[in-house]
């Protein structure tokens, strides 16, 4: 039996009915072209280390033109972004907890009269340290520009106070996380990223699974209707995230000692609501996909730009308002404002309640589209 020889003609013929399968391949194909597009964008120009033009309260009991000109330089800085002037300690408190603002500065009464006389007054900063990488560059310029902002004014007879030692002392209290342990910032967060890896996949598979098993069949002839197989479907895997979720949580408080400030059955009824938003989004990737490795190529379409634009990896502040705005529109970064408020703050329902609609009107615009696509025959 003789071998035949490479066929330059055979070979070519692959390659273009590769090609073709490829074209017709259209996620496949946009998933060749969007992955790297979008990592070029989010990388190139969402994603900044050293965020700036941070919210920041005032509350001052001073008007005085040295408190005027430290304000002014800190907003010339690029840092900070004054959006508040507070009118007691009450709404300090509510505008840190609710995560309103970065910075809360407090200028105390006869700031500008202390340091005419050299006592060098108190300036206290409060910071919200629960990502403590969005506050540590800002902290860092903070004490120069304290100092800087008052140069030009400590002339002439003042001119003593500049050389011999700082006109003031700034005291930073980093709240919610004092010693800048990145543990309490990164554990709670991975309750999120996990969630929403193992949720969206999983069930993405299960409708594909069963149409290329051919089990499907078998659902289709029954009188169910859509709503019913969704949320049936959605049913089993919530147990399985729970079960995540107290896991995660044990490693949390006992081997990284992160603290709990708040309601544990409130963190649970927060942790099932984004389970049945992930689990409605996967059984609608499963609805649209024509079989599992589809699935599993847009599960990993919406994972990415949800783990880069949540807050997770990179300081949600420090991206440019439209990567914010995409931000907002996906889950994960309202859960991170959740699971850090619950946890590190001890917020309530009432205060947690801007960052819980949004997900619930995702839940439910994602049931409305996954419905659409349902198929009640097979293609």
């Amino acid at each position: 039996m003789t071998r035949e020889s490479f066929s330059l003609s055979r070979w070519t013929g692959i390659i273009l009915k590769e090609f073709i399968q490829l074209k017709r391949d259209r996620l496949t194909f946009g998933m060749i072209i969007g992955i790297p597009v979008i990592q070029l964008l989010l990388f190139g120009f969402a994603i900044n280390t050293d965020p700036k033009h941070l919210p920041t309260a005032v509350l001052s009991a001073d008007s005085s033109p040295w408190s005027r000109s430290l304000l002014a330089a800190m907003q010339n800085s690029g840092y900070f972004r004054i959006e508040q002037q507070l009118q007691n300690e009450a709404q300090l408190e509510r505008a840190l907890a609710l995560g309103d603002v970065q910075f809360a500065i407090t200028i105390p009464e006869n700031f500008g009269r202390k340091l005419v006389r050299g006592e060098r007054p108190v300036l206290l900063v409060e910071a919200d340290a629960t990502d403590p990488g969005a506050v540590g560059s800002a902290l860092a310029v903070l004490e120069r520009i304290s100092q800087q902002s008052l140069a030009r004014d400590l002339k002439g007879a003042l001119a003593d106070l500049a050389p011999v030692a700082p006109a003031m002392e700034m005291r930073v209290h980093r709240r919610y996380n004092p010693e800048a342990v990145t543990a309490y910032n990164i554990v709670p967060g991975l309750l999120g990223v996990i969630l929403t890896m193992t949720m969206v996949l999983m069930t993405g598979l299960a409708m594909t699974r069963e149409r290329e098993r051919g089990t499907f069949e078998n659902l289709l002839a029954t009188p169910a209707l859509p709503i019913e197989v969704m949320t049936g479907k959605i049913v089993p895997y919530i147990l399985i995230g729970l079960i995540q979720v107290t896991l995660v949580l044990i490693a949390a408080f006992t081997i990284f000692e992160v603290p709990m400030q708040g309601n544990l059955f409130l963190l649970y009824a927060i942790v099932l609501i984004f389970i049945a938003a992930n689990l409605t989004l996967g059984i609608t990737f499963s609805s649209i996909a024509s079989n599992q490795l589809q699935a599993m190529q847009m599960t990993f379409f919406f994972f990415l730009p949800s783990l880069l634009l949540s807050g997770f990896m990179f300081p949600f502040r420090g991206m440019p308002e439209w990567a914010q705005w995409l931000g907002s529109l996906l889950p994960l970064k309202h859960f991170m404002v959740l699971v850090r408020g619950v946890v590190l703050k001890g917020n309530t329902a009432i205060e947690l309640w801007p960052a819980i609609w949004p997900i619930a009107v995702f839940m439910l615009v994602v049931i409305v589209i996954g419905l659409r696509f349902y198929k009640r025959t097979l293609d």
